[in-house]
């Protein structure tokens, strides 16, 4: 799923390929439309298939992959690392498991080609934390202010993602671009229709999924990004629960005990009101010395018990938080500029017209009326398919994993 903003990006390479990726030494040179060969310098495998320009099936040209390597597995399939010959462009390639009740001689997978993000916000956090370093504030701003725009664009196309944590949000640390993944989880609420509560991994959890609620809504996405959000702020996670009751215990000695109206609120059908009258911690007690008020502001926004008090994603976008993002001239440390930050379609706009002035800074109207619009813009939702590849062969990688891979 893409949440490409405003601006069409070039259309997406597809292709369709029916030979092992890994090229191995028993195959022969050219299988189904794939061609592998060897780089006479380097001796790596070159794969070349055929392919087609995004919805245009008449337009073929030549695609060539070339430095294929396992990054990573998970109950998905298997992450290899690539990169396009041509523009030498690192590109990811999911190849998606199949049931094995579906099994063939023949057996297809399919295999999705994405941007290739090199980190995720929870490594980044590890990092600086295991350092004794305070992530620079500016780009804390920057990672979540993208957070909730992807939120933003899913939530308005009625999905959930419903397992928003540190994990999921993959990060370029040098463009500052931050895409949102793995939509395992994620689903189109409909209002009345029941959904499993059992969901959402654990600290990142709503406190209405841990009361059982099952007529839920995307509002359990605002509570996971604003545990998330308290994450950087703290170096750590702020409700880090040993169970799904001790979860809730966490809650408690910060939020205080909820009230019988805000536990109805999150679940009506929920009768045991049993707890033990504990008194809401001072949000800037909870925080360094240090933190801008503005921060703990949004955050104590994000974490409300009642659902629909919670902060919508474009009332957060707007949030004096991320006025520093909006200043003229403002760009990352290392002088690059922001990733598309403005780049909001009507469609978004329409969702709160009001907000507009405040979400799209003038500056970014002069620079788009002069014609120097910055960088493209990017997806920030990134199931972003770059390029699809259905291959048919046995199992390629089964040799290549080691006992500890994993794949985001």
């Amino acid at each position: 799923m893409s949440s490409t903003f405003n601006k069409k990006e070039p259309p997406r390479i597809r292709t369709t390929s029916f030979a092992d990726p890994m090229g191995r030494e028993t195959r022969p040179p050219q299988v189904g439309g794939m061609r592998v060969t060897r780089d006479k310098d380097t001796g790596h495998r070159i794969m070349t298939v055929m392919g087609t320009l995004g919805p245009l099936p008449d337009r073929q040209q030549e695609i060539t992959y070339t430095d294929l390597k396992v990054i990573g597995s998970g109950s998905f399939g298997v992450v290899y690392q690539a990169k396009i010959l041509e523009t030498n462009e690192p590109i990811a390639i999911k190849k998606v498991l199949q049931d094995k009740r579906f099994k063939q001689k023949d057996e297809v997978y399919l295999n999705l080609v994405l941007d290739y993000i090199p980190d995720t916000v929870y490594r980044v956090i590890r990092h600086h934390y295991k350092a004794k370093q305070i992530m620079p504030m500016l780009f804390i701003k920057l990672y979540m202010y993208q957070l909730f725009r992807a939120l933003g664009y899913i939530h308005a196309n009625g999905v959930c993602h419903r397992d928003i944590k540190p994990q999921n949000l993959l990060l370029n640390p040098e463009t500052g671009v931050l895409k949102l993944c793995d939509f395992g989880s994620a689903k189109v609420l409909v209002r009345g229709e029941p959904n499993v509560s059992y969901i959402c991994s654990r600290y990142y959890r709503a406190p209405e999924l841990i009361f059982g609620a099952t007529d839920y809504t995307v509002n359990i996405d605002i509570w996971s990004a604003g545990c998330v959000f308290a994450e950087l702020l703290l170096g750590q996670p702020i409700f880090p629960g040993d169970s799904g009751v001790d979860q809730l215990v966490e809650i408690i000695k910060i939020l205080g005990t909820p009230t019988k109206e805000q536990i109805r609120q999150m679940n009506p059908n929920y009768t045991e009101f049993k707890f033990p009258q504990i008194k809401a911690h001072a949000w800037n007690k909870v925080f360094r010395p240090r933190t801008p008020p503005e921060a703990i502001d949004l955050v104590s926004r994000l974490l409300e018990y009642t659902p629909t008090m919670r902060i919508t994603t474009l009332d957060s976008c707007a949030h004096s938080f991320f006025d520093e993002l909006r200043q003229p001239g403002a760009n990352m440390p290392n002088g690059r500029d922001f990733p598309p930050l403005f780049n909001f379609s009507q469609q978004e706009l329409s969702i709160c017209p009001s907000l507009e002035s405040k979400l799209v800074p003038p500056h970014y109207h002069e620079s788009l009326s002069s014609g120097s619009s910055g960088p493209p813009p990017q997806g920030h939702a990134s199931n972003d398919v770059h390029t699809t590849v259905v291959m048919t062969t046995p199992d390629p990688t089964s040799e290549l994993m080691g006992p500890n891979a994993t794949g985001q």
